[in-house]
């Protein structure tokens, strides 16, 4: 059991990956995110030339390895794998507790600010 919870906070320990399965999180479960537009963040300083290079020989191998995405190259896509519901879960159970996670871990992250923000506002 804990080897899964280790898969799970080691795709989930980059802000690049975040944002591919956020992406993911937030499309049909038959559909595809576009990269390296799905994984760009206003927190990641890479142009979209060098985060596309960051995903296909880091970041989109791993998480394919851990089976959360798989990914095709022409064009440069990511699906939900077989495994992907581990990692969603723990992402949306975050999510969704948004009023109990500490400014410091949603100062900087645009997602969580802006899930923070929509909190507040209702």
């Amino acid at each position: 059991m804990s080897d899964n919870w280790d898969r799970v906070f080691r795709a989930l320990a980059a802000e690049p990956r975040r944002q591919v399965i956020g992406s993911l999180v937030d499309t049909p479960a038959d559909q595809a995110v576009i990269l390296p537009e799905s994984a760009k963040s206003d927190h990641i300083s890479s142009s979209l030339e060098d985060l596309q290079v960051e995903l296909y020989h880091s970041h989109l191998p791993l998480l394919a390895e851990l089976e959360f995405v798989d990914w095709d190259t022409d064009p440069l896509v990511a699906v939900r794998g077989p495994k992907f519901a581990e990692v969603a879960a723990v992402f949306q159970a975050v999510h969704s507790s948004i009023s109990d996670i500490p400014d410091s871990l949603v100062d900087g992250c645009h997602r969580l600010e802006r899930e923070r923000s929509a909190e507040t506002d209702r």
